[in-house]
């Protein structure tokens, strides 16, 4: 595997800056996590002491961005021999509790664990930016690319009236758009499973979808 050879910046023209996590963001990264994830279950959230750890196993794959100082856009990796056609997992193996110690230096894939923006700053294509920083970070270590799960976050307002399985068979076909996964596709992932109980969150019934970015495409 190949080395990061420099840290990562990149300041928009607004003046928000996409940079590599510093330890001096963790507690401002716990309270972002609780906004974006407000209806995700507290043994699932990443916390400041968890972001901390993560700086010393992998920094290199930790992204914020800032707004004068004011971290309103984040994400969080590790690397992964993630088999793709053995897919079913949960978040809280995968990323061990939050701790991101089954990170594989050696693995082939950046595996994307989280990401969010402050609801004050979306719709301003900074997400784009942070799974293109992920991109950047891929490629100089030679991975395959990127693969997540991302929250089926529309389903939980229709579960009661659809079954997951016909959701994400719309959803892949266009017939359907979801909040997450839609804008991921659009960035350019693609959907390869439905992945039950890959979180505890009412948002999403529970369910996550698999979904990969191979290193060749632009983000």
């Amino acid at each position: 595997m190949n080395t990061v050879i420099k840290n990562y910046t990149y300041t928009t023209n607004s003046g928000l800056v996409v940079q590599n996590t510093l330890p001096e963001h963790a507690e401002q990264l716990e309270a972002l996590q609780r906004m974006v994830f407000e209806t995700l279950a507290e043994d699932e959230l990443i916390l400041k002491n968890h972001y901390l750890k993560h700086l010393e196993i992998f920094p290199e794959g930790q992204f914020v961005i800032t707004d004068k100082g004011k971290v309103i856009g984040m994400t969080t990796t590790m690397c992964s021999s993630f088999d793709l056609d053995n897919h079913h997992h949960t978040f809280k193996e995968t990323f061990a509790g939050g701790w991101m110690t089954n990170h594989e230096p050696n693995g082939e894939w950046l595996y994307g664990l989280d990401i969010g923006v402050h609801p004050d700053y979306r719709g301003l294509g900074l997400a784009r930016l942070l799974y293109r920083a992920r991109h950047t970070v891929a490629r100089q270590l030679g991975l395959k690319g990127q693969i997540t799960v991302g929250m089926m976050s529309g389903y939980g307002k229709v579960m009661h009236q659809i079954d997951a399985e016909t959701y994400f068979a719309e959803l892949i076909t266009g017939k359907r758009t979801d909040p997450t996964i839609t804008p991921q596709m659009k960035i350019g992932f693609e959907p390869l499973a439905l992945i039950p109980e890959y979180l505890n969150d009412p948002v999403c019934g529970n369910y996550g979808v698999l979904i990969k970015l191979d290193i060749d495409k632009e983000v």
